[in-house]
C-alpha cells in the first residue's frame, strides 16, 4: 500500500511517528480543503500521515491505516456532508476514538456542516444511516458505534468552516493551534541541555519581538561567539513560527556569503517562499527585487544567522530599514519589504552590522553564570545535573576555565564523559598551555576578519596584559596614537572584548588564550620565531641561546624578583622589529595571573636603569 507522509526532520527525537493523521471524506475535500490543510501542515514541518487516493477501499479499514492511527499523536477529522457515506471514515473515525480519546488528542473540523447535525445525525448524515441501517440492519451494533463515535466527536472543542470567511484563515488557526499542542514548551532537537540557562532569555527576546505590535521590528542578538547565539534564535523561532505567514531559517549566512555568495543565499529564500528547488537569479540585484515581491505585505518571521557583513543585509532584507536619521519616505517605502507584524531577527558576532543597519539597541547575549554552568557541563559530562562526588573539585576547574560560554563547557564535558580521574587531571594541565581546539577555532573567526592594524592590537592585548593591565599596555606601547582608539572600539564592537563602564578594557580568559594560541602557531618550536615573547621560559630561551629573530615584535617580562641569569644581549640586535620609541623590557615587582591563562608575563626592553614617573615597574636597558 502506497502511504504519502510528510516525515518532519526532528525524527526520532519525538516518540510518535507521525504529529497528525488526517481523516476526511475524499470526495468532499481531497482536492480542496484538506489538500491546502496537508500542504500547510507540511509547510511548518508537523509530521502529518494523508492516505493514498488511489487506495482501493472496502469494508475493512486497511492493517497499515490502523498502524498510522496508533503511530499519530493528535488526529484532525473534516467532518463534510458525506463524510458519513463512507464506512471507511467511520471505520477510522471509531479507531481514532479508540486509541485517542482517553488523551484528548482529537481536533474535529466541521466543514460546511452544523456541529448538531454531526452530534444528533441529522441532514446528510440521517441520510447515510439510513442506507447503512438498510444495508446492515437496524440495531447493528457496529453502526451504533459509529453512531456514538460521531455524537462523542461532535460534543469535542474544534472549528467551524461556516465561522470564516475564507478558508485560508481557518486552515492558519488549525496549524496554529496544531503546532502549539505539538511542540508546547519546545526543548531544541529534544535535547534538555539546550534549555540550560535559556528560560530568561526566551522571555527578554519575547517582550523584544512585542508580536502584537502592529509594525515591522528587526531584532538583532549579538555576542561572542560559542554563546550560543543561533541556539537562541533558533528556540525562538521553533516557538513563535507557527504565527506567521511565511518562515524562513537562514543558518551560516557568513560562511554561505563566503563561500558561495549572496546569490546562493537569496537563492535559498526564493525558494522556502515558492516552493521551488531550482529559482532563476541573474545577479543581486535581481534577486533583491524578487525577494521584495515575495515578502511584500506577507507576515513575515526571517532569522538571519550569523551575518557578519552589512552587504549581507543590504542584500536579503533591504537598505537600512530604521534608524532616526532616515527620511520618512524611504522608511516607509523599505518597510514595503514586509507585511505588518513581520519579525526580522539577525544574529552576529560583530555590533556594528546591526547599528550601520538601524538596530540601535540589539541584545547582548551573555555567558551562563556559575550554576548554569555546572548544570550544562555535568549534563555533558555526567548526563545529569550535578557532577559525581569524585569529580565535584574538578568540574568547578573546568566550569572556571569555561567562563561561562556555552560551547567550551559541551565540548569539554563530552570529551570528559566516562573517563577517569586522572584524565580529568591530564585534560585540565593541558588547557594552561593549549587550548581546545574546537573552541579556538570557532573563536578565531572574529579574529581571521579583523584588518591588520586591528590583529596587531588584539595580539598586544591578549599577550601582554592580564585582567586590568589591558589599557596600561596600550598606552605603554601606542601612546596616544588616534589608529589604537578606533581598533579597540572594532575589537568591542567584534565581541572580542568589552569596555567596562570605568573604561577598562576586559577580555574573557578563552579569547585570551586563543589569542596567545595564535602567537604561539607562529612558530611552534621556536620561541623567537614568533611575534610576542611573554612567557619566562620563552623569554630566557631566546636570551641564552641567543635564537631571537626579526619576527620579534615585542617582548614583556614579569618577574617577582631580579634573577641572575646569563643572558645574551646579542639576540637583541636580531630584534629589528621590537616596537616602541625605545624597545624595552618591563620588570614588575610581582606575578599577575588569571584563571588558567597563567604566566601572562612580560613586557618590554630599555637603555639605562631608570624608573617611570608613578609607577614601580622598572626597566633595564638593552643598550651599552
Amino acid at each position: 500500500m502506497a502511504l504519502s507522509t510528510q516525515t518532519g526532520s526532528a525524527g526520532s527525537a519525538f516518540p510518535w511517528k507521525y504529529d497528525v493523521f488526517l481523516s476526511f471524506r475524499g470526495e468532499d475535500t481531497r482536492k480542496r480543503f484538506t489538500d491546502y490543510l496537508y500542504d500547510k501542515l507540511l509547510w511548518r514541518g508537523i509530521r502529518t500521515f494523508r492516505d493514498d487516493p488511489h487506495l482501493v477501499r472496502g469494508t475493512t479499514i486497511s492493517p497499515e491505516l490502523l498502524t498510522a492511527i496508533e503511530q499519530s499523536r493528535f488526529a484532525i477529522i473534516v467532518l463534510s456532508p458525506n463524510y458519513a457515506t463512507s464506512t471507511w471514515c467511520l471505520l477510522e473515525l471509531s479507531k481514532i476514538l479508540e486509541c485517542m480519546e482517553e488523551r484528548g488528542s482529537i481536533l474535529p473540523i466541521f466543514y460546511e456542516v452544523e456541529p448538531s447535525d454531526v452530534r444528533h445525525q441529522r441532514g446528510s448524515f440521517a441520510e447515510a444511516f439510513e442506507e447503512h441501517e438498510e444495508k446492515f440492519g437496524e440495531g447493528n451494533k457496529e453502526v451504533k458505534g459509529w453512531r456514538d463515535a460521531l455524537t462523542k466527536v461532535a460534543n469535542l472543542a474544534g472549528w467551524s468552516s461556516k465561522n470564516y470567511r475564507y478558508e485560508t484563515e481557518l486552515i492558519r488557526d488549525i496549524v496554529k493551534e496544531l503546532w502549539s499542542k505539538v511542540h508546547p514548551g519546545l526543548t531544541l532537537f529534544g535535547s534538555a541541555e539546550k534549555l540550560v540557562g535559556m528560560d530568561t532569555k526566551l522571555e527578554e527576546i519575547d517582550v523584544l519581538l512585542d508580536k502584537e505590535a502592529n509594525d515591522v521590528r528587526f531584532i538583532g542578538i549579538w555576542g561572542m561567539g560559542g554563546l550560543g547565539k543561533t541556539t537562541l534564535a533558533r528556540q525562538v523561532y521553533e516557538r513563535v513560527s507557527h504565527q506567521f505567514e511565511v518562515c524562513i531559517f537562514l543558518a551560516n549566512v557568513r560562511e554561505v556569503s563566503a563561500t558561495q555568495g549572496l546569490v546562493h543565499l537569496q537563492k535559498q529564500i526564493l525558494s522556502q517562499i515558492l516552493k521551488e528547488e531550482n529559482v532563476q537569479v541573474w545577479d543581486e540585484y535581481s534577486g533583491i527585487t524578487m525577494i521584495k515581491r515575495c515578502f511584500r505585505n506577507k507576515v513575515v518571521l526571517l532569522v538571519l544567522d550569523d551575518v557578519d557583513q552589512p552587504e549581507q543585509l543590504e542584500n536579503l532584507v533591504g537598505e537600512n530599514l530604521v534608524g532616526e536619521n532616515l527620511v520618512e519616505e524611504n522608511l516607509v517605502e523599505e518597510k514595503k519589504w514586509f507585511g505588518s507584524r513581520s519579525r526580522i531577527i539577525i544574529t552576529t558576532r560583530d555590533r556594528r552590522v546591526l547599528v550601520t543597519h538601524g538596530v540601535e539597541k540589539p541584545y547582548e547575549l551573555k555567558g551562563l553564570n556559575e550554576d548554569e554552568a555546572l548544570r550544562l557541563f555535568s549534563w555533558k559530562a555526567f548526563r545529569k545535573y550535578v557532577p559525581e562526588e569524585d569529580y565535584a573539585e574538578l568540574s568547578k576547574s573546568f566550569v572556571m576555565y569555561a567562563g561561562g560560554l556555552p560551547l567550551a563547557l559541551k565540548t569539554l564535558g563530552s570529551f570528559l564523559y566516562k573517563r577517569r580521574p586522572d584524565a580529568w587531571n591530564s585534560a585540565l594541565a593541558k588547557l594552561r598551555s593549549t587550548p581546545n581546539k574546537t573552541v579556538f577555532d570557532l573563536l578565531k573567526v572574529s579574529f581571521d576578519g579583523l584588518e591588520e592594524m586591528e590583529k596587531k592590537t588584539f595580539l598586544d592585548i591578549t599577550c601582554f596584559s592580564s585582567q586590568g593591565q589591558a589599557k596600561f599596555i596600550i598606552e605603554l606601547l601606542y601612546g596616544a596614537d588616534v589608529c589604537t582608539r578606533i581598533a579597540i572600539e572594532v575589537l568591542a564592537e567584534k565581541s572580542l572584548l568589552t569596555i567596562s563602564s570605568d573604561n577598562e578594557i576586559v577580555v574573557h580568559d578563552l579569547i585570551r588564550g586563543m589569542g596567545c594560541e595564535i602567537v604561539r602557531q607562529e612558530s611552534y618550536k621556536e620561541p623567537g620565531g614568533r611575534s610576542r615573547l611573554w612567557l619566562h621560559k620563552d623569554i630566557f630561551h631566546v636570551f641564552t641561546e641567543n635564537t631571537g629573530t626579526e619576527a620579534i615584535e615585542g617582548i614583556l617580562l614579569n618577574l617577582d624578583k631580579l634573577e641572575e641569569a646569563d643572558l645574551n644581549l646579542e639576540a637583541f640586535s636580531k630584534m629589528r622589529n621590537l616596537r616602541g620609541p625605545t624597545p624595552t623590557v618591563r620588570l614588575r615587582p610581582q606575578n599577575l595571573k588569571s584563571g588558567l591563562a597563567d604566566e601572562q608575563e612580560g613586557a618590554m626592553v630599555k637603555a639605562t636603569t631608570s624608573r617611570s614617573s608613578g609607577s614601580d615597574d622598572e626597566y633595564y636597558s638593552a643598550e651599552e
